[in-house]
């Protein structure tokens, strides 16, 4: 099955860093074929550094072709993301995290747990 769609870009990010994270995690999932296009440059939809250099922003128009037994579905779940649908899980992943081994000024703290107290 091929499903080709127009779509305006109308997430609050664009395509770029997290969401384009997201697309690519999304197009994989399915089996499919998804190719993106933004005026002369068509690119592997399951491609990082594909959708990338894109440098697709809010607003931009794009074409999405996939093709394969899952193309449906996949299209579905892309036009979501790429419809703002999605913008609350983006804000919360991308929130910073405190982790155990990094201190509240940035800075590592040493979790060497081998004995040697010489350093």
């Amino acid at each position: 099955m091929l499903i080709e769609k127009k779509i305006i870009i109308k997430n609050k990010l664009g395509l770029h860093a997290r969401p384009a994270a997201m697309f690519v995690q999304i197009a994989n999932k399915y089996d499919c074929d998804i190719n993106v296009k933004r005026g002369n440059s068509v690119i592997n939809g399951k491609s990082i550094m594909g959708i990338l250099t894109l440098a697709a922003h809010r607003g931009s128009k794009i074409l999405i072709k996939a093709e394969g037994p899952d193309a449906e579905a996949a299209m579905m779940e892309l036009e979501k993301l790429l419809s703002g649908e999605l913008d609350e899980t983006l804000f919360k992943t991308i929130a910073p995290k405190t982790k155990k081994n990094v201190s509240s000024k940035g800075g590592l703290i040493s979790t060497d747990e081998s004995g040697d107290n010489n350093g």
